[in-house]
């Protein structure tokens, strides 16, 4: 299985603006309508990532776990559905009941979202202050399928607790590693 890691884009990046819908509600959001009072935590994955697969339950862990306290979690599939059909905001809508996953997932069909955050992998992760400034880009924890580690979702918890209780990171922010972002031709 390719591993595609992180671009990690640039800390205190403003969050790049978007209006995509959401296959959950099939409501048309902005990351202004969905951004949290305390940060946000925009996470680009997909239905078909075997990477995804591994993290999801503890994805939607750590959502419901931080957005009570003010943490706004959105996720974004941009992969390209005519090569991946089993991506497709039909089928989305699908993972997320699987899943339990009750947090807004946009399509971006354009994958104009996914450029504008330098998006590689699935998953990618990105966690934006009060400010819309990035405070934290790279990866969930040292796990991977197959390799044993168990998750515990550390790194992006850390850096979560970090910005909630206002204390600096001092940890290397690894990047994520996943599938690529499917890209049109």
């Amino acid at each position: 299985m390719a591993q595609t890691a992180s671009n990690m884009l640039p800390l205190g990046t403003t969050a790049p603006e978007f209006y995509l819908k959401d296959t959950n509600s099939n409501d048309t959001s902005s990351f202004e309508d969905l951004k949290g009072t305390h940060g946000t935590l925009v996470m680009f994955i997909c239905n078909h990532c075997p990477f995804v697969h591994h993290v999801i339950r503890e994805i939607v862990m750590i959502a419901n776990d931080y957005r009570v306290q003010g943490i706004g979690v959105i996720a974004i599939s941009s992969n390209d559905v005519e090569k991946y059909p089993q991506d497709s905001p039909e089928l989305m809508a699908d993972f997320a009941l699987e899943h339990k996953i009750d947090f807004p997932y946009l399509y971006d069909e354009s994958q104009e979202t996914a450029k504008a955050y330098q998006a590689a992998c699935t998953p990618d992760f990105y966690l934006f202050d009060s400010q819309d400034k990035l405070f934290y880009r790279g990866q969930l924890d040292d796990s991977r399928p197959g390799n044993g580690i168990p998750l515990s979702g550390s790194d992006l918890r850390g850096a979560i607790d970090a910005l909630i209780y206002n204390r600096s990171l001092k940890e290397l922010q690894k990047p994520s590693m996943g599938c690529s972002i499917k890209w049109r031709q």
